[in-house]
């Protein structure tokens, strides 16, 4: 599975965007965007739609990847953890 901070490079890349711009649009400094690029940061849920507009990707997989990554990072080691996960599912 490609990564969040794989994603958002190849994508500012295709597009020939340098990362002073694309961190300017999303009001951060450069090198916070390029650690989220090498996934040594995590973005904040504000600038999924920003990135997804900018970068023309898909909001829901880019949403559906950064939680992903997100959840993963903060919870894999949690014993109950799919249990919690179901339990989130089935009270929608």
């Amino acid at each position: 599975m490609e990564k969040f901070g794989e994603l958002i490079r190849k994508h500012r890349e295709k597009k020939g965007l340098p990362l002073r711009k694309v961190a300017a649009e999303l009001d951060v400094d450069t090198s916070i965007l390029s650690k989220i690029e090498r996934s040594e940061r995590f973005a904040t849920s504000d600038l999924i739609p920003i990135l997804s507009k900018q970068l023309n990707i898909d909001f829901k997989k880019l949403q559906i990847l950064y939680l992903t990554e997100k959840i993963k990072a903060e919870y894999n080691n949690e014993p109950y953890l799919l249990e919690s996960l179901k339990q989130i599912i089935k009270s929608k």
